[in-house]
């Protein structure tokens, strides 16, 4: 699918991941008036009339706003998680189809696999099991985007397709402590230790889980790729392929800040799901993506941003 005459609605376009692909876009060469960008503030996605709006006179839709926080967000917020994710998704999809819109893209959640799903996380292991317990209800609604992308294309000839990005992370993330996600908040714990003086962090869990990292730049090309390129009803990960413990992420970001203080690890809190690596091969072999930005690289970015953004 060229993209260059288009008209692309991007959800969540002026968010963490979707600014990086509303640039991806430009970079294609789609012009600016060709892409929307709706607000929330004035353009609520759980309203069928704001939906309505959004989709007029559209070519393609790409889903990428969500409500979305780390285990603490995810353990205090369950309801709101759940009914604002699937309201958001379920109404949107409807109402692009029935504008007749080309193309929709539902960008969906590592969350949504199995908590005990065999290493690495393939697409065909997404329904054998219940989802991690404190972030299943966001996964859930996440995950029955899919369920109604393949059931639209089947009953309608809908081309809706889904991706499953893992965690993210990069420039202008959301280092928020009440709803950040496990790179930004360590980056600011640590960041707020060392000015302080202080002899160490406290850290949730035991630090044994592990997670897979993509950084946001190398996960918006793998969405417009597959905005041109994928047209089939299989779910694909979008990842990097690469583990890392949580522990060495914690001791990695205190070596980078140049933090000497302890670790100490609370195990009275949750790991949440106890491993987590994508088999990334799908995503390579139908639209060529490979995540692009070394692990370490992508983190000593992050923090400089985040170093350098710190009072603003």
């Amino acid at each position: 699918m060229e993209l260059k005459n288009k008209k692309i609605l991007v959800t969540g376009g002026a968010g963490f991941l979707g600014s990086f692909v509303v640039k991806k876009l430009s970079k294609l060469g789609v012009p600016k008036e060709n892409i929307t960008v709706p607000r929330s503030k004035n353009c609520d996605l759980r309203k069928w009339e704001n939906c309505l709006e959004a989709t007029k006179n559209q070519d393609i839709v790409i889903h990428l706003a969500a409500k979305v926080g780390g285990i603490g967000f995810n353990k205090e917020k369950p309801g709101e998680l759940f009914y604002d994710n699937i309201m958001m998704g379920v109404q949107l999809m409807e109402v692009a189809r029935q504008a007749g819109v080309e193309k929709f893209v539902a960008v969906g959640t590592v969350c949504a696999y199995p908590k005990f799903t065999p290493v690495p996380f393939r697409e065909n292991n997404l329904w054998d099991g219940y989802p991690e317990e404190t972030n299943a209800p966001y996964g859930l609604a996440k995950k029955m985007l899919l369920a109604q992308a393949q059931a639209y294309r089947q009953q309608y000839g809908f081309n809706a397709i889904y991706l499953l990005p893992v965690n993210l992370y990069g420039p202008g993330d959301n280092f928020n402590p009440k709803s950040s996600h496990v790179i930004p908040a360590l980056i600011k714990k640590v960041a707020n230790a060392k000015r302080r003086g202080e002899k160490y962090i406290g850290v949730w869990g035991s630090g044994r889980a592990t997670r897979e990292f993509l950084y946001v730049e190398d996960a918006a090309e793998g969405i417009v790729l597959a905005t041109k390129k994928y047209d089939k009803s299989e779910p694909v990960n979008i990842g990097s392929g690469r583990e890392v413990s949580i522990k060495d992420l914690a001791e990695l970001i205190c070596r980078f800040l140049n933090f000497k203080g302890e670790i100490r690890w609370d195990t009275t809190k949750p790991d949440g799901q106890p491993r987590r690596c994508l088999d990334v091969s799908r995503a390579r072999k139908e639209f060529g993506f490979l995540a692009k930005t070394d692990f370490e690289t992508g983190l000593k970015k992050t923090i400089r941003w985040y170093l350098s953004n710190l009072n603003n």
